[in-house]
């Protein structure tokens, strides 16, 4: 065990590695995963590891750039995770946290915390409290908007992959008659033992949203997520009153209060933070407990190398979305078995860089 470590630098790089299915919803599609990997480097040789996704590769150099002013903030601090975010925010205070300063903030938390597991020898999971266990998952890694003679074939494999139990399906095309037609398909192919969650991408109006959901109310959908913009709380209100199927959102929160200003407005059923916008390790950690709190079921968005060790400790744990997309530069990517993902019995996180494959994606 290594302890009293002090923050010695942090190195960025900018990735752009490539997509097994390149992600196409009704707000855009995205190439390629625009990454920057974080290396947090201790006096005591720990090195605490992330990334965060900058979803276009014109964000990159701003986000490497907010890494190096911080850096300089917290520069001979101790490792000490809660302690760095509240002179972060502090020194943040005039400028606020939110877009790419809030995902370095970010990054730089959840090295902090990989870094200090690393240091105690355990997993992450052990370090906040928890035990290893298998983590409930849904495959997130297709089933984007495209023809629907092609769906029901590609929900078929997504299952496969890893045994899944559940998938998820994008919706939102410019004819609703066809979102109906792939739900059909989809949930036809894989059958009533699998679950099938859509996801709008922000793309509705609200009175679309509930015109829509009506439509999908008798396909046994498993929940309804981000039909309209993710800060139309009142909005959210409104269709979660409509509808039957529980609405998911939560990944656009950038912090617990607007997440609390979101359960007070009743605007959701459903909560999945997404870990780069809710403040990281420590972000994650209260959001949990005000899920908890208001007895709401807790899901991840995206970063199932961290989200895995998170959702064993959080009270209302839910479902965990599995994504490859960090799979081209990591040495050794996540595991799933039977709709499960594994949580790797290493220190910390249990990132670490596939150094060839970094330099070949280098952006």
């Amino acid at each position: 065990m290594t302890t009293n470590l002090k923050i010695k630098g942090i190195r960025a790089r900018p990735v752009l590695a490539p997509f097994k299915r390149p992600p196409l919803t009704a707000s855009g599609g995205i190439p390629s995963a625009a990454l920057v990997l974080i290396d947090l480097e201790t006096d005591g040789g720990v090195v605490g590891r992330a990334y965060i996704f900058g979803f276009a590769p014109w964000t990159l150099k701003s986000i490497v750039g907010c890494l190096d002013g911080l850096a300089e903030m917290i520069k001979g601090d101790a490792l000490a995770p809660f302690e760095i975010d509240a002179k972060l925010r502090k020194r943040l205070a005039l400028i606020d946290t939110p877009g790419l300063v809030g995902l370095a903030l970010a990054g730089i938390d959840m090295c902090a915390w990989d870094a200090l597991a690393q240091a105690h020898g355990v997993p992450l999971v052990e370090l906040l409290g928890g035990q290893i266990k298998p983590i409930r998952a849904y495959n997130s890694c297709g089933l984007w908007i495209q023809p629907v003679e092609k769906v029901a074939d590609e929900a078929e494999r997504l299952v496969a992959e890893g045994g899944f139990s559940a998938i998820k399906l994008r919706v939102g095309r410019d004819d609703p008659a066809q979102d109906l037609a792939a739900a059909r398909a989809v949930k036809k192919r894989v059958g009533d033992k699998v679950s099938v969650m859509c996801d709008f991408n922000q793309r509705l109006t609200v009175n679309d949203a509930i015109l829509r959901g009506r439509m999908l109310e008798d396909e046994g959908l498993y929940w309804i997520e981000e039909p309209v913009r993710h800060d139309d709380y009142v909005g959210y209100a409104r269709i979660c009153a409509e509808l039957q199927t529980p609405i998911q959102t939560g990944e656009n929160l950038v912090d617990t209060f607007e997440m609390s200003n979101a359960i007070a407005l009743d605007s959701l059923d459903y909560v999945m933070p997404d870990l780069q916008r809710i403040g990281g390790v420590t972000g994650w950690l209260r959001a949990a407990s005000l899920a908890h709190a208001h007895g709401i079921e807790m899901s991840s968005h995206l970063f199932p190398e961290f989200s895995c060790h998170l959702l064993a400790v959080t009270p209302t744990c839910h479902w965990l979305e599995y994504v490859d997309w960090a799979t081209p530069i990591l040495a050794e990517p996540v595991q799933v078995k039977d709709g499960n993902v594994i949580i790797p019995d290493r220190p910390g996180a249990g990132i670490h860089w596939n150094e060839e494959a970094v330099k070949r994606y280098a952006a």
